[in-house]
């Protein structure tokens, strides 16, 4: 054991009280340490299992709105420059809103619509009904991209998150209390230990 190992107190009473108040200390936060990892990785998980539903319902729809572009372009032809020429801004925001974890804040991004449909009459007079067929998945589309990029981007905090919490646990377990228990053990001299 070396010097380093061990915390240099005046051996008294009065030390020996607060040393025990600091090892129950360390002993308390570790365990709400631990407590609060283990609730990070319950969401962690939550948030994984979430984020896989979620692709696999992604390449669906954007497998379907893909043929229903094809599908309008057949029967309405090439409509894209009334598209460009009637949209000015964007219609469908993002927010940002935060989630709070165990202390730790997730962004969660939220879509709304600002504005009408400034392109409703395209295809009115062929393909009206594939071109609102194809408006609905491609929005089913930009809602299931909001969430996933939510999704993600609160996975990478949780990752991060868990990675500081377990490294402060282990700092706790592995090299605070030891010292603690190392001071309030009684020192043996050289005498005792040679008989």
């Amino acid at each position: 054991m070396s010097g380093t190992d061990r915390i240099d107190v005046f051996p008294s009473r009065m030390a020996q009280t607060v040393m025990k108040a600091r090892l129950k200390g360390a002993q308390t936060g570790r365990n709400l340490l631990k407590k609060k990892a283990d609730a990070l990785s319950l969401r962690f998980r939550q948030i994984l299992k979430k984020i896989v539903d979620t692709k696999t319902l992604m390449g669906e729809v954007m497998r379907e709105a893909a043929f229903s572009l094809a599908e309008a372009k057949f029967t309405a032809g090439d409509f894209s420059p009334m598209v460009i020429q009637n949209v000015t801004k964007a219609q469908v925001k993002v927010k940002a809103k935060k989630d709070n974890v165990a202390g730790v804040n997730l962004p969660v991004f939220e879509q709304y619509s600002e504005g009408g449909d400034t392109y409703e009459l395209t295809g009115l007079a062929r393909g009206g009904e594939q071109l609102a067929r194809l408006k609905k998945n491609y929005a089913k589309a930009v809602e299931l991209l909001i969430e996933l990029a939510s999704l993600q981007t609160s996975f990478v905090a949780l990752d991060e998150a868990i990675k500081i919490t377990n490294r402060r646990v282990n700092a706790i377990e592995h090299v605070i209390i030891p010292r603690r228990q190392r001071r309030n053990e009684p020192r043996r001299t050289n005498r005792l230990l040679s008989r």
